[in-house]
């Protein structure tokens, strides 16, 4: 005699493994292809752990070396600077300060030094003179109609001990020796 027991038949209301009871309040069941979210995170976990398995056991995964492992890449670094702007031009403004000088006087001159020969309109302008004496012990002034040194040229002369003044026409030659500068007074 056998003791196998007579099969039961299935209880609809008993929960099957893998299956809800229908009385649950469970999520409408998913479209067909579309894994569960539990089951999708059950693969991805498992392939995680696969790799990490498999990346350990191929890179030796201790400090020993076989001598036949080849060595990591060294790890670049690639710095981006930022490029100065160029420093402005400079320009630098010289200024000199130029002090003018008087103009010269048109035409003979107002003054003479104390010792010399000039002719009166040419030379120096025609007018008064004055001077304030001799440069040492003597000082001698001539007017004259020329310059050949004659006596007859000689119009009027003198000797001064102190100051003097002598009073030239246009055409003359005023002649003086010794003397301080002469200036044009009238």
């Amino acid at each position: 005699m056998s003791s196998a027991m007579p099969p039961y038949p299935p209880n609809p209301s008993a929960p099957q493994w893998g299956m809800q009871h229908p009385t649950a309040h469970s999520p409408a069941p998913l479209p067909p292809g579309k894994p569960s979210r539990r089951k999708a995170w059950l693969t991805h976990g498992a392939v995680g752990v696969v790799a990490l398995f498999l990346g350990t056991a191929a890179g030796g995964g201790g400090a020993e070396a076989d001598g036949n492992s080849v060595p990591a890449p060294a790890a670049t670094v690639t710095a981006t600077a930022k490029a100065a702007a160029p420093a402005p031009t400079v320009t630098v403004t010289a200024t000199k300060t130029v002090t003018a000088k008087p103009p010269k006087p048109k035409g003979p001159a107002t003054s003479v030094a104390g010792d010399g020969e000039y002719l009166v309109g040419t030379d120096m302008k025609a007018g008064t003179y004055r001077t304030a004496g001799p440069d040492g012990s003597l000082c001698y002034w001539e007017r004259a109609k020329d310059s050949t040194g004659d006596f007859d040229s000689i119009i009027a002369n003198n000797n001064l001990q102190g100051s003097g003044r002598v009073t030239v026409r246009k055409g003359e030659v005023f002649k003086t020796t010794g003397c301080q500068k002469w200036a044009k007074v009238g």
